[in-house]
């Protein structure tokens, strides 16, 4: 069984939906310290012909609290509408805004002022609009020992869901050993993003975006295509 593990991050980059679409099995972190500065509440669409990012504000609470304890900023109710018009202005002419609008507007008005569930929905309607049939799982619900860091939680998990094989981003190679894992008989691949270009409005393509201006440029069909095809697992 092929499990895969990831922070919640709000709509993500490709690759994050090709590694949900490749397991057989997907974990999400609920029970995880916040991180600063990362991609949970955070990404970029394409704006001018530039990367530019949007934020969904959160309340001023601990630095020290798990994801599922943080909370949003009143200020993002007024700030995701002005986010979407961002979206609508930076997307308006891209062919396949007319049938992606509409759920990249449903996901942002969705009504949640806890971090998790607000990204949790928005990961599950996308994984839905895009066919993956993968079970999403929260971390907290697992039988395991949470009070574990790094390789030894994600290898507890692995054995809690019988898992002989974890799959994780390429960028966790600085991260994890193959060999740490293989002595828990566990088979460790990474997942690398190769191939993904589009035609974009500009004649250079700017990559790792949000899955939102995948699905804008794209129709339905080719991004399961790069969702299906576009990696290789080293």
């Amino acid at each position: 069984m092929r499990l895969a593990i990831m922070q919640p991050y709000f709509f993500p980059y490709l690759g994050y939906f090709q590694l949900l679409n490749a397991a057989d099995k997907f974990v999400v972190y609920d029970n995880i310290q916040y991180s600063k500065g990362g991609w949970v509440n955070r990404n970029r669409i394409l704006s001018n012909s530039q990367a530019a990012y949007f934020t969904i504000t959160l309340k001023k609470e601990s630095d020290y609290l798990d994801i599922r304890d943080r909370h949003i900023s009143p200020d993002w109710a007024e700030g995701r509408r002005k986010t979407l018009g961002r979206i609508s202005e930076a997307y308006r002419k891209a062919p396949s805004f007319d049938s992606v609008y509409s759920l990249i507007e449903s996901c942002f008005m969705h009504e949640d002022d806890n971090l998790f569930g607000y990204i949790h929905n928005s990961l599950m309607r996308i994984s839905e609009f895009l066919d993956i049939k993968t079970p999403i799982i929260v971390s907290s619900t697992v039988d395991t020992d949470h009070t574990l860091k790094s390789a030894d939680r994600v290898i507890a998990m692995c054995r809690s869901m019988k898992a002989d094989r974890y799959l994780n981003p390429e960028g966790g190679m600085i991260l994890y050993e193959k060999d740490k894992f293989l002595e828990a008989g566990i088979d460790l691949q990474f997942l690398k993003s190769s191939g993904v270009n589009y035609r974009q409005f500009s004649s250079e393509f700017i990559p790792s975006l949000s899955v939102i201006d995948v699905m804008m440029f794209n129709p339905k069909d080719r991004v399961r295509e790069l969702i299906d095809t576009a990696y290789e697992l080293i």
